[in-house]
């Protein structure tokens, strides 16, 4: 073989490898995801298709991703508990081990028939938390299936629903506010009981006449840099319209204007009661 050959061949046989390394997950829950707890609350069904988790009186259920990401984009489709979910949450979150562990939360807070679930955000770094916004939704979540995702690159955090984003988290390691880029995390969910807090502050328990309580997931997509793996810190890991570089653009901007404006129900950066001393610094940016 010759020289340049041999170059070619070392070319393709490196994009193959980063390619591999910066793994699109789609579809198959067989493949990406181990239940973790709950027994048989825990089902993967429709040829790993579809995904349910289950709570009763006596456990919730729950489950993990297969693999760790340093960044990535994670899309899953969610359908919530229908009806009366007061005292439910289901989690849909990302998360490193130990005590000074990273953490990027979706949470969903259920409540009495008719009333709108409240959707819980809140961001962990070096195990330090206290970063909550909250928003309502604007659909009903158990009807159908909507999509949540989490952006999440060395520049910032996106959440979004519906490909409309809610909630941005900027680095400002420039100003001293920690950021999470140094490890990895796995994909986690749980549906289960926390009624001394999740429904109106506790006020309204869970009706367990009205148990099993499941809600469904499919379309699992982790676009994400797998752990172990440096092609994630490489120089230029993705095309700049990849999620490695991904902002908000002018119509983004004024969709997150229109979600905060309308939709946010608790924003930690204007809670005074809470920090009398000021705000977080991340806030006055």
């Amino acid at each position: 073989m010759s020289l340049s050959s041999q170059m070619v061949a070392n070319t393709l046989l490196l994009s193959l490898v980063v390619a591999y390394l910066m793994t699109a997950s789609a579809g198959n829950f067989y493949q990406n995801i181990d239940i973790t707890w709950g027994g048989q609350r825990a089902k993967i069904l429709d040829g790993g298709q579809l995904l349910t988790l289950s709570l009763d009186k006596f456990s919730g259920s729950g489950f993990q991703s297969k693999n760790q990401y340093l960044f990535g984009r994670v899309d899953t489709q969610l359908k919530f508990v229908p009806g009366n979910s007061a005292g439910t949450v289901t989690t849909y979150y990302l998360s490193s081990q130990g005590t000074a562990h990273d953490e990027i939360d979706f949470e969903f807070l259920g409540n009495s028939s008719g009333q709108p679930y409240t959707v819980h955000t809140n961001i962990f770094t070096q195990g330090k938390g206290n970063r909550e916004q909250q928003f309502h939704l604007w659909f009903d979540p158990t009807i159908a299936f909507h999509e949540y995702s989490i952006i999440w690159n060395p520049r910032r955090i996106i959440f979004m629903v519906d490909n409309i984003p809610i909630r941005v988290f900027e680095n400002n390691e420039a100003i001293g506010v920690p950021y999470p880029k140094r490890q990895p995390m796995r994909l986690y969910s749980s549906l289960w009981n926390a009624d001394d807090w999740a429904t109106q502050g506790g006020r309204v328990k869970t009706d367990w006449t009205k148990a099993p309580f499941t809600a469904a997931y499919r379309s699992f997509n982790a676009n994400a840099c797998v752990w172990p793996s440096t092609s994630c810190v490489s120089t230029k890991p993705l095309p700049k319209n990849g999620w490695m570089y991904q902002e908000l653009d002018v119509n983004d901007l004024k969709k997150l204007k229109w979600v905060q404006k309308n939709y946010m129900i608790y924003n930690y950066c204007t809670d005074l009661r809470r920090f009398p001393q000021g705000v977080p610094r991340e806030c006055k940016q």
